[in-house]
């Protein structure tokens, strides 16, 4: 099975991520800029949450190049991560509204966290059919950095509980670790070439 539909499938659902999460700011009723005031929790989500949502994408589309057929279990998988990533919005919305109350940073970690395990099946799925010598394999060896973040996803939602800013703040960590593309699979493509 061609690579090409799946890309295009998941770009598209990314893409109404996005759309959906910048909808839930409504255009404030004042015409001044103090009336922008009551707006800045929803941004401020919404810019943590569009940043997530582009490194999905982009690590994504980094992982796909070293993929050569796509099998049913590589639907699903990616169906799986898809499925995670379409709650963000919810997440968002909730944690702006609610000026990040403990409840709303909870459940933005446990999105994130299922987010990142979702990610990391689909990467093994991939591999499992690629194999231990495939592109995907030797670029990730033992992914440190998927593993590090996982670790802080988890201390993030657990001190979600107590410290709730606090929890953002790692959550914003992550995010920043990740910010810059992850180079391995590029670099492994083009040492092969």
């Amino acid at each position: 099975m061609n690579k090409n539909r799946l890309e295009a499938f998941s770009d598209g659902v990314l893409a109404i991520i996005i759309t959906i999460m910048i909808l839930e700011i409504k255009v404030p009723e004042g015409e001044n800029f103090s009336d922008l005031l009551s707006l800045f929790p929803k941004f401020i989500s919404y810019i943590l949450s569009f940043v997530y949502v582009g490194i999905y994408w982009n690590n994504h589309h980094h992982m796909l190049q070293s993929v050569t057929k796509v099998n049913g279990k590589i639907l699903w998988a990616n169906l799986h991560l898809l499925f995670w990533l379409s709650l963000i919005p919810v997440s968002t919305g909730w944690m702006g509204e609610h000026n990040f109350a403990k409840a709303t940073i909870t459940l933005y970690g446990v999105i994130l966290f299922f987010a990142a395990i979702a990610f990391w099946i689909l990467q093994n799925v991939i591999i499992s059919s690629e194999g231990e010598n495939s592109i995907l394999a030797k670029a990730l060896g033992k992914n440190l950095k998927g593993s590090i973040s996982n670790l802080l996803y988890l201390s993030a939602i657990v001190l979600s509980f107590f410290y709730q800013m606090l929890a953002a703040s790692i959550y914003i960590i992550v995010a920043i670790i990740w910010l810059v593309p992850d180079k391995r699979i590029e670099k492994v493509i083009n040492s092969e070439e």
